[in-house]
């Protein structure tokens, strides 16, 4: 067996699951999950028509293996929707790579950028999302975990990173709007970074998966737009991963694409098409129309942006927590242990979060997830106001 293996983390589910082993719901209360991240929004009708309506389209039915680098017609509207999204003009033949969803491509990259002949660390902010994590392990890497700054709106703290580790950096993950904060990261954090990449030449794999669920009026800077807007017109050593599971509700389709250094992009395709990692001729045809439709993403805005001005008010009066920069979290602080708030507001109102410390790592003599719960507020709005009183209800009882 692999010994790398032996390093992986259980996953914040599994941990969860072990938590709640022997635990007893309050049965007066029906079941609510704010605890994964998993899109709840109907999928759009259009979409489901264009992948039944795919299986008739010539070349595209099951008889036929699909390309790994994807139809010229799904890089094309993923070029499209680059441009329109953010300004952006990029070659669809050779800086846009389609990919099963933002989620393999991004433990897949890992072992495509890392040397394991010479020291290597990668770097990721903490809390964070656990593939970052894993995908270092088994590239054989060590990670190193950046914290987040709660008096920034959790931003990475990158001037905390030692110079020794910098020399040692070959990947440095970057998640804006972050999981589980939500937190935008600005240009001029950006302008940091790729100040610190020109001096020690790692590459940045920037995690964008919730880039279109957004709260305020400016949608969030996306990374190759700062680098273009810093004179890295080519996007040297700067990868973006995006998908269409949280912006269009559908996590079935595993679909997104990676976008930026062509060079990067020629590897990683090498590495994709030993790894098999061809999209199904059928969701590339779907993939097409959801990359070229905008309507079904601002409803979709709209609906989250609905339901966190309902639900995060009531939250505020008894928990440290406020309206994120993007996302669908709620990254919520608690008094006393994680753990034990999530365990108790299951057995008392049957309501699931997710302890924060699960999401995180400890660094510096603490753990930053520690004393805060992840609630993701994916179901419709009346069942996320429903766990949000029943919440306010456990707090107060609690405080008493």
């Amino acid at each position: 067996m692999n010994p790398l293996l032996s390093r992986l983390q259980p996953y914040p589910f599994e941990r969860l699951r072990q938590l709640f082993a022997g635990v007893t719901p309050n049965p007066a209360y029906r079941p609510i999950s704010l605890g994964i991240g998993e899109p709840k929004h109907p999928t759009p009708v259009f979409i489901k028509q264009a992948l039944a309506a795919a299986m008739d389209i010539p070349g595209h039915d099951l008889a036929g293996y699909p390309p790994t680098a994807g139809t010229p017609q799904l890089r094309q509207a993923c070029a499209g929707w680059l441009q329109r999204r953010y300004g952006l003009a990029v070659d669809a033949a050779t800086q846009v790579l389609p990919v099963n969803g933002s989620r393999e491509a991004l433990f897949a990259f890992a072992q495509t950028v890392i040397d394991p002949t010479r020291p290597a660390v990668v770097v990721c902010p903490n809390p964070f999302y656990q593939i970052y994590e894993g995908a270092a392990l088994l590239a054989g890497a060590q990670p190193y975990y950046a914290p987040s700054d709660p008096a920034r709106n959790f931003a990475v703290d990158w001037d905390s990173v030692p110079a020794s580790v910098w020399e040692q950096t070959q990947l440095v993950y970057v998640c804006s709007p972050g999981n589980p904060t939500g937190a935008v990261m600005p240009l001029d954090e950006w302008r940091k970074l790729f100040a610190l990449q020109d001096r020690h030449g790692f590459v940045i794999a920037s995690d964008e998966c919730y880039s279109e669920i957004y709260f305020r009026d400016e949608p969030p800077l996306g990374g190759l737009e700062a680098a273009a807007q810093s004179g890295n017109g080519d996007f040297r050593k700067l990868v973006a991963f995006t998908s269409l599971s949280k912006r269009s509700n559908v996590p079935g389709m595993r679909s997104g694409f990676v976008a930026g250094d062509a060079q990067l992009l020629k590897q990683f395709l090498l590495y994709r098409t030993y790894h098999g990692s061809a999209m199904s001729p059928i969701v590339q045809s779907a993939s097409v129309a959801a990359w070229n439709d905008e309507a079904h993403v601002v409803a979709n805005r709209e609906q989250y942006r609905r339901k966190f001005a309902e639900v995060t008010p009531l939250l505020e009066q008894v928990l440290d927590v406020r309206l994120p920069d993007a996302s669908f979290y709620l990254w919520a602080g608690v008094r006393g242990s994680d753990t034990d708030f999530a365990r108790d507001l299951l057995v008392q109102y049957n309501v699931t979060v997710l302890p924060g410390s699960y999401l995180a790592r400890e660094a510096g003599g603490a753990n930053p997830g520690a004393g805060r719960v992840r609630m993701a507020l994916v179901a419709d709005t009346p069942e996320c106001l429903e766990a949000a009183q029943r919440i306010v209800q456990f707090v107060q009882n609690r405080t008493q």
